[in-house]
């Protein structure tokens, strides 16, 4: 991909998880230029004036608009957030009849625009909807990204940190799998900087501590739902998840984030879209970087695999 010092963002969908992510994108100063584009015009156009209105007070100036599929042609990244919203007590896997269409009359325009840059997908079931994005785009694989469990990872630090009154910056430990109901923790790579965090539970008793740590896991598991139940969707978060990975990119980090992956081997797993550690530059998905699971942990990640597999499977693209 042409590195170009204009960094062009175009986001595909103005609902509250689009716009949480265009909020953080103005705060933190994350592009130059950024292109909205809903069903709804009209509202594209209020949501691009409201952010321009705060532009006094971004720490960078901004470029932004509402705009079309034409705007897409030399951008650096689209940014998928489409798509139908997550009723209470809907599992992601049930909104995917729902937006596989929905996805068809997105990317074939933003492909026939002469877009080569890189698509990046929030919409759930994100490692279902970014394999379809795949699929329909015809794009290398390592340039079509998924949120994945890049949330989800951060909602295990931010309650490790918690639990051990340390900085969550300092935890470095993963969630893995499908974003949904199979993801799991593989506990043997937990760590608070430099110390294994099984090790830390050895030391104040054992059981008591892996009992912490299961319920720290299911709170992880089940965060989506509490919030959904409380406030009826979740947006701030996967917003500032997705500005995390557009920095990765547009930043040519080479930072590890656990992104919505295609395995191509890695873990004894192919042909399928997961979350996993992976390093992210300029050019999307550098590599997987994988990790010694034990035994148990590699069991419980081909399950997870197994579970998008199946589900794919039943789509009739």
């Amino acid at each position: 991909m042409v590195t170009r010092d204009n960094r062009k963002v175009v986001l595909v969908g103005t609902g509250m998880v689009g716009m949480s992510y265009a909020y953080a994108l103005l705060n933190q100063g994350a592009c130059d230029e950024l292109v909205l584009i809903d069903v709804n015009r009209q509202r594209a156009e209020g949501e691009a004036m409201d952010l321009n209105h705060g532009l006094a007070f971004a720490p960078t100036s901004m470029k932004i608009y509402a705009g079309s599929y034409d705007d897409c042609t030399d951008a650096d990244i689209v940014v998928i957030c489409a798509g139908v919203a997550q009723k209470p007590g809907e599992s992601r896997r049930d909104l995917l009849s729902r937006n596989a269409a929905v996805f068809r009359s997105i990317v074939e325009p933003v492909v026939r625009s002469g877009f080569n840059g890189i698509f990046l997908v929030a919409t759930n079931p994100v490692d279902i909807m970014t394999r379809i994005t795949c699929a329909l785009s015809g794009f290398n694989p390592r340039r079509v990204i998924g949120s994945g469990t890049v949330l989800d990872t951060a909602r295990l630090r931010f309650l490790l940190g918690d639990f051990f009154t340390v900085d969550s910056r300092n935890v470095h430990a993963y969630v893995i799998g499908e974003h949904g109901d199979s993801e799991f923790v593989p506990w043997s790579q937990a760590m608070l900087a430099t110390r294994p965090v099984l090790a830390l539970c050895e030391e104040d008793g054992g059981d008591c501590c892996e009992c912490d740590l299961r319920r720290i896991e299911s709170n992880v598991r089940d965060a989506a739902q509490q919030i959904i139940k409380a406030k009826n969707a979740t947006y701030y978060g996967i917003g500032m998840s997705l500005v995390r990975i557009t920095k990765a990119i547009l930043g040519d980090e080479n930072s590890v984030l656990t992104v919505s992956a295609m395995l191509h081997g890695e873990y004894g797993e192919s042909g399928v879209y997961v979350g996993v550690p992976c390093i992210v530059n300029r050019n999307g998905i550098r590599r997987v970087h994988t990790m010694a699971l034990t035994d148990e942990e590699q069991a419980q990640f081909h399950a997870s695999c197994e579970v998008l597999r199946d589900v794919y499977a039943e789509i009739e693209l």
